[in-house]
């Protein structure tokens, strides 16, 4: 096969490969372990010199979809608790679908006019999911990363101008690194945004009064003082370990009296709006300058989505916008152009998904999910406390559950090697997943049940094999 010309006939056949293949690998992911190291051989096929004539499309997406389905890390199932990943509603795997097949340019309206309102329609709709005001600015990006990328940028520009500067025009040069202030809950993304945008991740600065890295309100409120109020607080709702969350509210009182801007990483745990029962700790992001969150977590969408939501709708574009190219819309246009919103100029209509799934399941549907999910930690958190041979270590507040395998007759001084090798085993094991991290200088398992597919019964094979792995550890 050469030129793709010469299949425009019959282009929707590779497309029916995946289609056919869908049904039964969607179908098999409620039993088949979540990565069987024995297909990992197939792996070998994918590599190995560049073809000179091709396969065609047919035989190559076989390919492809044989190889996947049999040696990818099934994450779409319900028993990947390794990070704080969700899976893809089946209304939001066929709206990405969509998006593939429309192939959208999706930065410009002129480009596409149904990508741009559909990325307008769903960014309203995720401001009223999360008790957002309206009036906010929006733009969906690739990941948590780069909303912060985009949420900070436009710190940063404020900042600047806090000192006589556009730093869209003109950059740093010649300014003081401008103070980032934030509590022991910070996550690495927003240390990486900052990384980007030339402010340096190391400038960060944070204030803990504990060793679980809670924040030290009366050292940050001084700090504030002597930055004059020009400084970015960055709250965290929802931690990786433990699900914990800075008091929002609290922080927003700090920030508004200094005069300092609010950054809100709500990768997750901004979902806790959804529900009465958590709410509480989504309280005061209302009042933030700029708000985070994934999609590809708790929305439950394909990788790649995330959302930056602006208090000052008009700062995305002074942070983005006014390229001065000729062949592009100008400030002037009335049209909204996203490339001119976000850190992207080529973009996706990743809209598509995001779209497809909330008008599938609405409002009311996503608080079901969200409260399940609840449930199902909570589940988990009680049956960690109920067997003899685990410790749970901090309190269930979300969809993270942290707790560690503590054996009788086992030393302290072992007990991290050993949580180590066990959390080895499990992911070679392969039936469930869950990594382990550190918190508070132990080694533990943070599994986070957040799939749209997860139920209880998969949290009760997760301590299951547990156990299992830890006895023949121990053995």
């Amino acid at each position: 096969m050469s030129d793709p010309l010469d299949e425009r006939d019959i282009a929707g056949a590779p497309l029916a490969v995946v289609a056919g293949a869908a049904g039964p690998y969607l179908a098999s992911l409620r039993d088949r372990p979540v990565h069987d190291r024995t297909k990992d051989a197939l792996l070998d096929e994918l590599d190995g010199p560049l073809p000179v004539r091709g396969d065609g499309a047919v035989a190559a997406v076989e390919r492809l979809v044989r190889i996947g389905t049999e040696a990818a890390t099934h994450s779409s199932g319900p028993r990947f608790f390794h990070f704080v990943v969700g899976g893809s509603t089946p209304a939001a795997m066929a709206g990405d679908w969509a998006a593939s097949l429309l192939d959208q340019a999706a930065g410009l309206w002129l480009t596409s006019p149904l990508a741009a309102r559909a990325e307008t329609a769903v960014l309203r709709w995720l401001k009223e999911l999360f008790g957002l005001p309206a009036s906010s600015g929006g733009v969906l990006t690739p990941s948590a990363t780069l909303a912060h990328v985009t949420g900070l940028a436009c710190a940063r520009q404020w900042w600047a101008g806090e000192h006589g500067v556009d730093a869209a025009s003109q950059g740093l040069a010649g300014l003081p690194a401008m103070p980032v202030f934030s509590s022991g809950l910070v996550h690495v993304s927003t240390r990486k945004a900052l990384q980007i945008l030339g402010c340096g991740r190391d400038t960060l600065r944070t204030f803990a009064r504990d060793d679980a890295g809670r924040v030290d309100l009366a050292a940050m409120d001084a700090a504030l003082a002597e930055a004059g109020g020009r400084a970015v607080v960055v709250a965290n709702l929802g931690e990786v370990n433990t699900g914990d969350s800075d008091p929002v509210a609290d922080l927003a009182d700090l920030a508004e009296r200094h005069g300092a801007w609010l950054h809100v990483d709500g990768a997750f745990g901004l979902f806790a709006a959804l529900s009465p029962r958590t709410a509480h700790l989504a309280r005061g992001v209302e009042r933030a300058d700029s708000v985070t969150a994934d999609g590809h977590k708790w929305l439950n969408v394909p990788y790649e989505s995330g959302f930056s939501f602006v208090r000052d709708p008009g700062a995305l574009g002074r942070a983005f916008g006014a390229w001065g190219a000729a062949y592009l819309p100008d400030a002037d246009d009335e049209r909204v152009n996203y490339n001119m919103l976000g850190p992207e100029s080529s973009r996706r209509a990743r809209a598509l998904p995001i779209w497809a799934t909330l008008r599938a399941y609405g409002r009311d549907g996503y608080r079901e999910m969200v409260e399940r999910h609840l449930d199902v930690a909570a589940h988990l958190g009680g049956l960690v406390e109920a067997a003899p041979d685990l410790e749970l270590l901090a309190p269930v507040q979300l969809c993270i559950v942290c707790f560690r395998y503590r054996p009788d007759g086992v030393p302290e001084e072992r007990l991290d090697d050993l949580n180590a090798r066990l959390g080895e085993a499990l992911l070679a094991d392969g039936r469930v997943y869950a990594g382990t991290s550190t918190y508070r200088g132990m080694t533990v398992f943070r599994p986070a049940p957040l799939n749209w597919r997860t139920t209880n019964a998969d949290v009760e094979r997760l301590v299951d094999v547990l156990r299992e792995l830890g006895a023949r550890l121990t053995a």
